[in-house]
């Protein structure tokens, strides 16, 4: 018998598809069921729903030149109504397991940086023209053509840059590692180099109990873990009456970091919308066409290498990326993350885009987009269930992305190290990640270092024009500051 590998795809071990619905969504094809799907969206929504407090918390923050701020209840009606909406939108377009919420990155720089030269409004507008320039270069095919341009080898380091990101940002959250205050060492372990508050032992006996279910391969065993942690928390915030870690001007160390983990005293909460269709372009004539330009630009290359990274990193996670990298779908993928920027700023929710946390839910089994359809659904409940969502404290879901962060690790295995030219820009995309806070840093500093040591070390005809553009793109984007400074 011949042992030579046949060129022709093998289709003889897919299976057939049960129903319409199935057939719809792929899921026998990808390997899952109903069932897993279900149990995935679940476990995606659980590890996101924090953003319902915590985007609120950020753009509420933020009073803008005309010393008006965004209210809290009416931010938290959007960031679900919008996640909801987007999520359930990408699932039936794409059919992957990549949920939608407000951006963390993009949602600080408009409370901290955007706000004070502009109005709400003015900032949501400029939002919703970064969301108009994404849809526009993936429609014509550029954005995907940016995409291919880059190497495999920076497409498995970005997944594995993420994987370091989520377990870092899981690690923060929980209070496992928080800042110093010292020059260095500027971040240490726990409070005062000890793990001594309750709300992160509940994060550690949470990330073990998961991590023992995980390697057992126990069925649902993220879910399980993240249920059980919130059970325990409850019950230790009913015994020790612990607190939230800031109260007003009061800080409490020991304190639960964004939400106490308590049943609250209604359940439901009719939501207000006031906020959708609050947006003005009044910024270009505010401060100016280049400054107003400026901002622009920043929210683009932001919104776009961060969604293209986080794309990459899941699709190799959930197994549905080919040796390119590519994955299914990849221009609908590209042209809905883009109307997701739109939908965000159009509601003042901030510029939606596809979460890292969705990895969470693709450890559970998560493949299709009907896990998306389950965790959309779950958001938009979560409209009228806000006090309901706040019971699962940051501490607990840390967890899932400490463990997720672990599986993303994973495609370290696949890169070449025997190369220093590729070696080092891999080595950059991955650490800059968690090290600054940004995805797109770490894709930008991976980028730059690819291109020029690359093409200095003699292969710079393997280095596609389009990445050259890009980087000389990022190198603009690291050096904004300036630029804004001469521009006035």
């Amino acid at each position: 018998m011949s042992t030579a590998p046949s060129t022709a795809p093998d289709t003889t071990d897919i299976p057939e598809p049960k129903n319409g619905f199935d057939r719809f969504f792929e899921i026998t094809r990808r390997g899952s069921s109903v069932g897993t799907e279900v149990r995935g969206g679940v476990v995606t929504f659980v590890t996101m729903a924090y953003i319902v407090i915590l985007n609120p918390i950020i753009l509420s923050s933020g009073v803008d030149v005309d010393g008006n701020t965004l209210g809290f209840a009416q931010v938290a009606a959007t960031t679900a109504l919008t996640a909801g909406l987007m999520t359930v939108l990408f699932g039936l377009v794409t059919r992957l397991p990549f949920a939608f919420a407000a951006g963390l990155g993009i949602n600080s720089f408009l409370a901290v940086s955007v706000v004070g030269q502009v109005t709400w409004p003015e900032a949501m507008g400029l939002v919703v023209i970064n969301g108009l320039i994404i849809v526009l270069l993936a429609v014509t095919g550029l954005r995907r053509m940016i995409f291919d341009a880059v190497p495999i080898q920076l497409k498995l380091a970005i997944t594995v840059g993420i994987g370091l990101f989520i377990a870092f940002i899981g690690f923060v959250d929980a209070g496992f590692v928080s800042a110093t205050g010292a020059a260095s060492p500027p971040v240490g372990l726990g409070v005062d180099g000890s793990v001594s508050t309750v709300p992160t032992l509940v994060f550690v006996f949470t990330l073990l109990l998961t991590g023992i279910l995980v390697a057992r391969k126990v069925k649902g065993g993220i879910l399980i873990g993240l249920v059980t942690g919130t059970v325990v928390a409850v019950i230790v915030e009913a015994i020790w009456n612990i607190g939230p870690k800031f109260d007003g001007d009061t800080v409490n160390p020991g304190g639960w970091g964004l939400s106490v983990p308590e049943l609250p005293a209604s359940l439901v909460s009719v939501p207000d919308l006031s906020l959708v269709g609050q947006i003005s372009f009044g910024s270009f004539e505010r401060i100016g066409v280049l400054a107003a330009l400026m901002l622009v630009f920043t929210l683009v290359f932001t919104n776009f290498f961060d969604a293209m990274g986080t794309m990459t990193g899941l699709s190799k996670e959930a197994g549905l990326a080919n040796e390119k990298g590519d994955f299914p779908r990849i221009t609908s993928a590209l042209i809905v993350e883009g109307v997701g920027a739109v939908a965000g700023g159009f509601t003042s929710s901030s510029s939606n885009t596809v979460f890292i946390e969705s990895g969470s839910g693709i450890g559970e089994g998560a493949r299709t987009g009907f896990a998306n359809v389950v965790t959309g659904a779950l958001f938009l409940v979560a409209m009228f269930f806000t006090p309901l969502v706040s019971i699962v404290p940051t501490e607990v879901a840390a967890s899932a992305l400490v463990i997720v962060g672990a599986l993303m690790m994973s495609q370290i295995r696949f890169i070449d190290f025997s190369d220093f030219s590729v070696l080092l820009p891999v080595f950059l995309a991955v650490t800059v990640m968690p090290l600054t806070y940004s995805i797109a840093n770490g894709i930008g500093a991976g980028f730059i270092a690819w291109v020029v040591v690359r093409s200095l070390s003699g292969k710079a005809r393997e280095i596609s024009p389009l990445l050259w553009i890009v980087a000389a793109g990022f190198v603009l984007y690291f050096a904004r500051g300036p630029i804004e400074t001469l521009l006035g």
